[in-house]
This record gives C-alpha cells, structure tokens and sequence, in this order.
C-alpha cells in the first residue's frame, strides 16, 4: 500500500503560480510512475500530466506550455509546477501512483487525498 499526501495548493489569481507536491511518507521503494489528476465541480477526473520512471512527460492539451511535472527519486516527491494560472484550472488536485504506466487514464492503483486549487479572475 502506498499512502500519498499532496500539499502546496491554495489561492491565486490569474496568471500567478503555484507547485505542488506529493510524497509518499514512509514508502522505501520509488515511484515508477506517477501523475497529477484535477477534478472540478461536477466533472469527471481529469489527467493533467504523467512521468515515467525515465523522466518522460505527457500532459493534457489543456496545460501544455504551463504547467511542468517532476519528479525526485532522491526524496521519493512528485511536483506539479503550473504558471499561468487560469480559472478554469481551478480544482482538485490528485497526485497518482502505480507500477504500470497508466499515462493520463485515471486508471492508478494509487491516489492522494487531493489539494484545493482556486484561481481567481
């Protein structure tokens, strides 16, 4: 079982920044493959971007350009840095995990219990 905690969300107005993190207290062994997920009100999960084991990316069209996913073995931590916010990227975040690669379906064995991002016009 993998636990993990998100952190870094918050409010902000359009056009600012912010980056989240996700680590996986207590879990010695690394993450293969992880990604970050949203949820609006209403809507259904949405894939945001996904890393791989190598460092390879794949993001939503929707955050291409603004958003950058990472991650750091070292420390066993995902990051989400996004620029640019917009309000529509407003929504729960959900960090993601799992053995196989998954890339944006929301299909991970493994999920946070998210943190709020608000983006004010």
């Amino acid at each position: 079982q993998v636990h993990l905690v998100e952190s870094g969300g918050g409010s902000v107005q359009s056009g600012g920044s912010l980056r989240l993190s996700c680590t996986a207290p207590g879990y010695t062994y690394s993450i293969n493959y992880g990604a970050w997920f949203r949820q609006a009100p209403g809507k259904a999960h949405e894939g945001v971007a996904a890393i791989d084991i190598y460092g390879r990316t794949n993001y939503a069209d929707s955050v291409k350009g603004r958003f950058t996913i990472s991650r750091d073995d070292a420390k066993n931590t995902l990051y989400l840095q996004m620029n640019s916010l917009e309000p529509e990227d407003t929504a729960m975040y959900f960090c993601v995990a799992d053995n196989i690669n998954w890339l944006l379906l929301p299909r991970y064995k493994y999920w946070g219990q998210g943190t709020q991002v608000t983006v004010s016009s």
